[in-house]
């Protein structure tokens, strides 16, 4: 009998990533959830999954690090097997200025936001080439497709995620495995808990949809692009915007 598909998502304590893994486990996927930040949270996430009946584990590691990659990606296959599916979902922000950042501030957006991606990805290549299937699907962000004025690193690395996305594809397409981003637009998670009530009207007035996306909604999109069987969409930027650009 064939196991479920094992699903590795990173930065899933809160906000979409916690979304997705409730959502590809309730779907009956084996999945293995990551944080660096939050053990607790990380912790209840993994509890709600359990509860509903589905598999998880939880690692507390630091993927934007190489070695916390490692141990994520290692104690993942020690616990379910091979890898079949990748979500690179962990991602800070950072508002402010740009002539206001430190070294340490761009150091940390880059590592955490893009860093992590590269170190993941290179863990789970070298079996998805063996077994000739797998799939990759990169969070992205609409500023990383238009930049955002005062978010400038975090535009810099999501349009690092956007080309990562798109060469990385070319280079795993004969391979038999799909590489694609999902670039969402304004989701009512923590990240975007610092908007005023006027800042967050204002932001609704430009979304033709008239809201913000809910974490569960935009985890379903993810899921139907992660599951999606035809390997020949690869190389993608999907927007999931509510018609924002």
């Amino acid at each position: 009998m064939k196991r479920p598909p094992v699903v590795l998502i990173t930065g899933s304590s809160r906000g979409v990533g916690r979304a997705c893994a409730i959502e590809f486990a309730r779907l009956g996927c084996l999945v293995v959830i990551n944080g660096a930040h939050n053990k607790e949270a990380l912790e209840n996430t993994k509890a709600q999954i359990l509860a509903l009946g589905g598999q998880c584990a939880a690692i507390f590691s630091d993927v934007s690090t190489l070695n916390g990659a490692h141990d994520f990606i290692s104690n993942a296959k020690k616990t379910f097997g091979e890898i079949d599916i990748l979500i690179n979902n962990a991602g800070i922000s950072h508002i402010g200025l740009l002539t206001d950042m430190t070294s340490d501030d761009w150091n940390k957006i880059l590592h955490t936001n893009l860093s992590s991606v590269f170190y993941c990805c290179q863990e789970v290549i070298p079996s998805m080439i063996q077994k000739k299937s797998g799939r990759i699907l990169n969070i992205s962000s609409v500023w990383g497709i238009c930049g955002a004025s005062c978010e400038v690193a975090y535009s810099a690395t999501k349009g690092g995620i956007n080309a990562f996305t798109m060469a990385l594809a070319k280079e795993l397409a004969p391979s038999g495995i799909s590489v694609n981003a999902v670039a969402l637009g304004a989701v009512d998670t923590e990240m975007n808990a610092f908007l005023s009530t006027e800042e967050r009207n204002a932001l609704i007035d430009e979304i033709p949809a008239g809201r913000l996306a809910k974490p569960q909604e935009a985890a379903k999109f993810i899921y139907e692009i992660a599951m999606q069987t035809n390997s020949y969409m690869t190389g993608q930027v999907i927007r999931f915007d509510g018609g924002w650009l």
